[in-house]
């Protein structure tokens, strides 16, 4: 990779593992200061140890769905790297269940975690950015926040509201030098994936390799997505040369998304 981003405090949420995981490598492999934060200190401490040899990574372990939480984790990140110049939204959670059963607790929890989390980490970044006059948020969304689903009314009405916004924020802080921009995966070979199939196989009697076959399906490449892919088009977005590109939501799903 590059030193491209060298000098630049990254902090990474949900970076324990999965998507988030590859994005804490792919943005330190460019050189820069990594903070991961997630909810499980084991999976944050296993990621540190891999990449403390070759990058200046550190681990926080806050919630984000708290506001104290997060306003403990961030003060703690900016103690040893300084002023958070690259926020990647990445902590999401995802249920599914017929709406009829949808009750007001999984509705909260689900926006909470992906949509009020993501307020409030870019609460916690924009006056810092602003004031520097540079700056990157990316708010990994997902294509449930394009199109609608069934089964997924909670997660696909905070994955919308995520772009939301994305588009809000970018606009309302352009001049200041700051951009932002929502990457939407499809279905990405991840720990979430493998709940999903599951789920489905649990829920409608089809064998686990049936299920993987029908998610895959709605890709245009029939394919799913891998988490490196998610990074690469994270770290884009961060580096020189992407400063004209903001309020976007950037598929990443081998193809545009289909109906189901």
């Amino acid at each position: 990779m590059s030193g491209a981003l060298a000098g630049k405090h990254a902090l990474v949420t949900g970076g324990g593992r999965g998507i988030g995981a590859s994005i804490a490598r792919t943005l330190a492999g460019h050189g820069a200061a990594v903070t991961i934060l997630g909810r499980d200190a084991a999976k944050l401490d296993q990621l540190i140890a891999e990449l403390r040899a070759n990058a200046d990574v550190q681990a926080v372990v806050a919630d984000v769905s708290d506001e104290e939480s997060v306003g403990v984790a961030f003060a703690a990140a900016r103690a040893r790297f300084g002023d958070i110049a690259i926020l990647v939204n990445n902590a999401g959670i995802a249920r599914s269940r017929p709406f009829h059963a949808m009750d007001r607790a999984l509705w909260s929890r689900v926006l909470d975690t992906n949509l009020t989390g993501t307020f409030l980490c870019c609460l916690a970044v924009v006056p810092a950015m602003s004031a520097a006059r540079w700056g990157r948020i990316v708010n990994v969304a997902s294509t449930a926040g394009l199109v609608g689903g069934p089964y997924i009314s909670a997660y696909s009405a905070a994955k919308h509201g995520v772009i939301g916004l994305t588009r809000s924020l970018a606009s309302e802080f352009a001049r200041a030098g700051v951009t932002v921009n929502a990457v939407c995966p499809g279905f990405t070979e991840t720990d979430m994936l493998d709940d999903a199939v599951a789920n489905i196989a649990a829920t409608t009697g089809r064998s686990p390799e049936q299920a993987r076959a029908t998610l895959a399906a709605t890709s245009a490449s029939r394919r799913f997505v891998t988490a490196d892919e998610v990074a690469n088009a994270v770290a884009w977005l961060c580096l020189p040369g992407s400063d004209a590109v903001s309020g976007q939501a950037i598929v990443v799903a081998g193809g545009e998304p289909r109906p189901a």
